[in-house]
């Protein structure tokens, strides 16, 4: 079957065909029903938390005053500008507020959820059971589970995703420069991987949580400086396996540098192994800000965090949902991302032909 050229929104400008091999990767995913589905899925859900705000918030997404529109959900107004006494941002569930907006005849347009992740629903009490008000209850503070929901998801996912790609960035850098020269500098990374590895983590992080408030910049930081081994066994076999190739030897006999050498002919065959291993190391970053949120050594205080919902359900027993939405969504987030592993996995494995 032969692929078609994809036309882009620029005029005169067509994308490349896929290469013979990358049609068959692409084909062996695709028959990965489970993990092809669970993409489709989990993007889906990525793109809607990206725009939590406009999902979830307790600001309207606009709003009509004496003839003029206003867009709260992306802007700060202060009360006066709707004849109100105070200067400050306008708290739009104000009943005061909400009866300056129609006495002048406007019209105030919600989002979907009325809430944000940090807003307390004053009309009812704390550890409520899920309403149509709130749909999955409220936490021990009177705040939205469902829009807290929302947005921990975005930052875990996020959180994942950027401590992924720079670790992998770093592992994939080291192993090519473990494998490649060999010798005393593979000796050396080594040892000090070894020695690096020894260091235990959580203490590390309870030392820094008692002299500073972690937030998502440091504890990102933290991980970093020990999540970036995980690939470097991988890639350093793959450059030790490669680095004598016949079309290695040939390159550095036509004068290439080693630098070139290792980015232009080796690195495309340690990608494979590193893309299979990327959603596995997605998981595990998540997981890691999780169990650090619900041992309380994660983001700060009243910041949304699935570890944080897990941690409250625990505390509170009585209020079943709470566990249940913590619980269910991390392992429904988890299992698409095995999937889609797994399906990513079958796609570079080269026993695997479809015909």
């Amino acid at each position: 079957m032969r692929m078609a050229f994809l036309a882009l929104p620029f005029p005169g400008f067509r994308s490349k065909p896929l290469s013979p091999i990358n049609q068959r990767r692409w084909r062996n995913f695709k028959a990965n029903k489970r993990g092809y589905w669970s993409l489709w899925i989990f993007a889906a859900l990525f793109f809607f938390s990206l725009f939590a705000e406009f999902i979830a918030n307790d600001r309207p997404l606009f709003l009509t005053y004496k003839g003029d529109i206003y867009f709260p959900v992306v802007a700060t107004y202060p009360e006066t500008t709707f004849g109100g006494d105070f200067e400050t941002a306008a708290d739009y569930r104000d009943p005061y507020v909400q009866e300056l907006i129609r006495e002048a005849g406007g019209v105030m347009v919600w989002p979907l959820i009325e809430y944000s992740y940090r807003t307390i629903n004053l009309n009812r009490r704390a550890l409520s059971p899920p309403s149509a008000d709130n749909w999955l209850g409220t936490d021990d503070q009177g705040r939205d589970v469902a829009a807290r929901l929302i947005y921990g998801f975005r930052i875990s996912v996020l959180f994942g995703l950027t401590l992924t790609v720079l670790s992998s960035i770093i592992g994939v850098a080291a192993g090519a420069v473990q494998g490649y020269f060999g010798g005393w500098t593979d000796l050396l990374f080594q040892r000090f991987i070894e020695i690096w590895t020894s260091v235990p983590q959580l203490y590390l992080l309870i030392i820094i949580a008692s002299i500073i408030e972690p937030s998502f910049w440091i504890l990102l930081g933290i991980l970093l400086l020990f999540s970036w081994v995980a690939l470097v066994g991988v890639v350093r076999a793959e450059f030790l396996r490669a680095r004598n190739f016949e079309y290695v030897n040939a390159a550095r006999a036509m004068g290439l540098g080693n630098g070139l050498i290792m980015f232009r002919h080796l690195l495309p065959n340690a990608m494979v192994a590193t893309l299979t291993f990327m959603p596995f190391i997605l998981n595990a970053s998540i997981t890691t800000l999780t169990a650090l949120d619900f041992l309380g050594f994660g983001l700060p205080p009243g910041s949304p965090s699935l570890g944080e919902l897990l941690q409250q359900g625990k505390a509170n027993l009585q209020a079943p949902w709470l566990g249940l939405a913590g619980f269910f969504s991390i392992a429904i987030m988890l299992s698409l991302l095995i999937f889609i592993g797994e399906a990513v996995r079958d796609a570079f494995d080269p026993r695997k032909v479809m015909q």
